[in-house]
């Protein structure tokens, strides 16, 4: 894969590191891709680079990096520990605002000849849904979002298309909370809200116990059919 770690800068002109991955082709349509608590570890540079074997150029944005930069983290307990110390302490307003600057950088870039969609996986789902909301993006796809339902004010900026994927059995987001954030976009045919039975949260990942094949590849699979709709 042709990938490498390239420099982002804030609207406040500080610089951080984000992991561009391109398509085997030089060029495509972008996705700012949104770790997950364990930083841009070992399992996030693989997915950016699965998108990218899809068609797609993908920045995974470092979002941890005033904390400690280029935070790679296993899945084990001790990484664990440390992700969820990471998660504690992150500002999530400005690392929102990170990923919108990651949004602005792809637009820049000769080699995305597409829109650019934000893309994430729990603690990255909710910034994908609010950095859209910043940046404007033209797309937004968000992994079993943790916390978005404490920002539903931004479900009013969020005019371009947008998927939701629920896990039915999440530990960590109650069916209450996926309910609310139904509510939020009730009525808007923007929105698109997927739900997988049986499954928890993390679904996607394969590095953790709650990993669910079929689920993931489903999840997949509507999320490259939704992203060739809307980035044309």
């Amino acid at each position: 894969m042709n990938s490498r770690w390239i420099d982002i800068q804030t609207a406040q002109g500080e610089t951080f590191s984000g992991y561009l991955t391109l398509p085997p082709t030089g060029s495509g349509p972008g996705i700012v891709l949104v770790q997950e608590i364990w930083g841009v570890n070992e399992h996030i540079r693989a997915v950016a680079e699965q998108y990218a074997l899809d068609g797609y150029v993908v920045l995974a944005p470092d979002v941890f990096w005033r904390l400690s930069p280029r935070v790679d983290l296993a899945y084990d307990d001790a990484g664990s520990q440390q992700a969820f110390g990471y998660y504690q302490r992150v500002d999530t307003a400005l690392a929102a605002s990170d990923v919108a600057a990651a949004v602005a950088t792809l637009r820049q870039m000769p080699q995305v000849s597409g829109k650019v969609a934000t893309l994430g996986f729990c603690l990255g789902g909710q910034l994908a849904y609010r950095a859209a909301a910043l940046s404007q993006a033209d797309a937004a796809v968000c992994y079993y979002g943790g916390g978005i339902q404490q920002h539903l004010d931004v479900a009013a900026d969020i005019g371009m298309p947008i998927l939701f994927h629920y896990a039915g059995q999440d530990g960590h987001i109650s069916q209450d909370m996926v309910a609310a954030v139904k509510a939020a976009f009730a009525g808007k045919p923007n929105a698109v809200f997927h739900d997988y039975a049986g499954v928890d949260h993390g679904f996607n990942c394969w590095g953790r116990p709650m990993y669910d094949q079929r689920a993931a590849a489903l999840a997949h699979g509507r999320s490259l059919q939704f992203l060739a709709a809307h980035l044309d």
